[in-house]
């Protein structure tokens, strides 16, 4: 009687060869359903691609200091490629850079009234220390021009430079008695009128003289 053959009870193992085989496989099928299931990629604008390259001319001359000619391109990208817009925003921010250097620098001050009308310029645009600067030359050159005396203690009064303020205002005053009307309500002089200095110059009597002669004088303006 023929022996009936014994079957083993292990698992079957896979070869490495189907195993390697098998993961190929499954990574292709999820590749598949993968591209299956994601959204076609939209197509570029009509032009955007011109637009760019637009742009980055413009930039690169930007980069070469050929402003004008930066300004030029930029402005192109905005004219002729208005749907554009998320490049319109890097546009204007280089149209910027081009327009500060391309904007005439103004003239140095080389009088007492040229740099006491920058010190004004300066003073609107809160920048104290040019101001400061245009102001001591200024009384430097011309030692009795009150007015600007009386702007370079205000300057430094605003800067927390009171002490070397109140001499000033005092000898803007002397120079003018305008300027202790001007000193008595002006708001940025309010930490000056805590000295007693200058209280009592403020508060001193215009001399009869002097009051009469203002009288006669135009109102300075300011």
């Amino acid at each position: 009687m023929a022996k009936q053959r014994r079957v083993s009870s292990r698992p079957v193992r896979p070869k490495p060869a189907d195993v390697v085989l098998s993961v190929e496989r499954s990574i292709h099928a999820e590749r598949e359903r993968a591209l299956q299931s994601a959204p076609p990629a939209p197509l570029p604008r009509p032009g955007h691609l011109e637009a760019v390259a637009l742009y980055e001319e413009g930039v690169a001359a930007l980069q070469a200091h050929e402003y004008p000619r930066a300004s030029s391109l930029l402005r192109s990208v905005l004219s002729r490629y208005p749907e554009e817009r998320e490049l319109h925003e890097r546009v204007r921010l280089y149209l910027n850079v081009c327009e500060r250097h391309m904007a005439p620098r103004a003239a140095s001050p080389t009088t007492p009234e040229e740099r006491v009308f920058a010190a004004t310029l300066a003073v609107n645009a809160a920048n104290f220390d040019e101001a400061l600067a245009h102001l001591r030359a200024a009384t430097s050159e011309l030692p009795e021009h009150d007015h600007a005396l009386y702007m370079l203690a205000s300057v430094l009064a605003q800067r927390d430079q009171a002490e070397e303020a109140v001499p000033v205002l005092l000898r803007a005053i002397e120079l003018n008695p305008d300027n202790r009307s001007l000193a008595r309500h002006d708001p940025e002089l309010e930490v000056l009128r805590q000295f007693d200095s200058v209280r009592a110059a403020l508060e001193a009597p215009v001399p009869a003289k002097a009051a009469a002669m203002d009288r006669r004088k135009p109102a300075r303006r300011r």
